[in-house]
């Protein structure tokens, strides 16, 4: 499954650079293909290590602001593997060329 995911303190003003940094050291560390993008974070893997990834990461920013919002979107198909990649090839294989990354 592909699973995009944003999380957002409140009350930290405009720049929350080192609360994304954070995140981003928990879900390198976990091993499960990612991408970062400018609006969030897309994961592939299963159900319960998406999943728990999302929990260590929500609580690790939790832990120092007063209110996290976290938003999670999820691609649940019942085949295919490497989908993070494979999905930007299809659209790109259907325009023919490659998009901007």
């Amino acid at each position: 499954m592909l699973v995009e995911f944003s999380i957002i303190p409140l009350g930290k003003g405009s720049s929350i650079g080192d609360e994304i940094a954070k995140v981003m050291k928990i879900v390198d560390s976990s091993g499960l293909p990612y991408k970062i993008n400018p609006m969030g974070t897309v994961v592939e893997g299963r159900w319960d290590e998406v999943m728990g990834l999302i929990k260590r990461c929500h609580q690790a920013v939790l832990r120092g602001n007063d209110r996290v919002i976290t938003r999670i979107s999820i691609d649940d198909r019942k085949r295919g593997h490497n989908r993070i990649d494979e999905k930007v090839r299809s659209v790109e294989r259907r325009l023919g060329r490659e998009l901007r990354k």
